[in-house]
């Protein structure tokens, strides 16, 4: 398996990262705008011709009781068009508290001054796509 570009998916901003099932690492890359969970997808296209992908991993938000949120349906929805667009294989991800770990790991490196909306959406994909390596060894 090649690399594997991760995504967490929100209505005004997507992080993306990057990992390498050999590692079981992933690096933040940028987060892209989006309008109504709609993202530039031409932005997508150049991410995925850049990294040659051979899996794209969308991050799935639960409720803590294991129920869907609202935004559930919306990143299935992202998932499966990433799928018809681009033809590659996904796979979603439970992303639970992705988003408060990520704001996290920022301020421990760096405090507040650090802690900016757009790299939080994007280390939350790269939280997401170890997490999935994690769980791939299980």
């Amino acid at each position: 398996m090649g690399q594997i570009l991760a995504f967490d998916f929100g209505l005004a901003r997507i992080g993306v990262a990057v990992g390498q099932p050999i590692t079981g690492t992933a690096t933040p890359l940028n987060t892209l705008k989006a309008k109504s969970g709609i993202p530039d997808w031409s932005l997508v296209e150049k991410l995925i011709k850049e990294w040659q992908p051979s899996l794209l991993l969308v991050g799935e938000p639960f409720n803590m009781d294991d129920t869907d949120q609202q935004i559930t349906l919306l990143a299935r929805k992202f998932a499966n068009r990433l799928h018809g667009r681009f033809g590659l294989p996904f796979e979603l991800c439970d992303e639970r508290l992705t988003s408060a770990a990520a704001r996290q790991e920022i301020f421990e490196y760096g405090g507040y001054k650090k802690l900016k909306k757009t790299q939080i959406d994007s280390v939350a994909a790269a939280l997401i796509l170890e997490s999935w390596f994690m769980n791939q060894s299980i």
